[in-house]
């Protein structure tokens, strides 16, 4: 029998962008839910779509598409919020699809850093069944300005 060191696991959240899979730390996760109607918010940085009512906070609406050069995509009822946080403030981001919750033992996972250094919205890479899947380093995400222009309107 093995003794496996918690410390040596990683859980994340996995979720699909067109046929391409991502993950965000479970940790950085608070919840994911159905789309509802955005507002649009005035002098947001491009990135932002606007911000939603979320149990009486008004979260700002992350575009991930546009950080990962994905082709634009109309809000549907299909898509869903992933409701996350980072160290300044919760975010919502828009996905396609949530593929549920992994454990990653910390072997299976490249730092991205190495592997491709110009890859900075990134933490890591791993495969799991024969995809591979690119883990999103939510702190890295929002850019110093964009993050600064927030702070001021939301």
């Amino acid at each position: 029998m093995h003794n496996i060191d918690i410390s040596d696991i990683d859980k994340i959240v996995l979720f699909n962008l067109d046929d391409i899979k991502y993950a965000f730390q479970l940790s950085a996760v608070e919840r994911v839910v159905s789309s509802v109607e955005i507002t649009p918010l005035p002098k947001a940085p491009d990135i932002v779509l606007g911000i939603v009512n979320y149990q009486g906070l008004i979260i700002p609406v992350i575009d991930i598409r546009k950080r990962f050069r994905l082709p634009t995509k109309e809000l549907s009822l299909e898509a869903q919020f992933v409701i996350a946080k980072t160290s300044k403030r919760l975010i919502v981001i828009v996905v396609d699809s949530v593929s549920g919750v992994y454990e990653l033992g910390k072997s299976q996972i490249v730092d991205s850093a190495e592997a491709f250094p110009y890859t900075v919205y990134l933490s890591g890479i791993s495969k799991i069944d024969s995809n591979i899947v690119l883990i999103t380093d939510l702190e890295k995400f929002l850019t110093n300005e964009e993050e600064k222009i927030l702070g001021e309107i939301v």
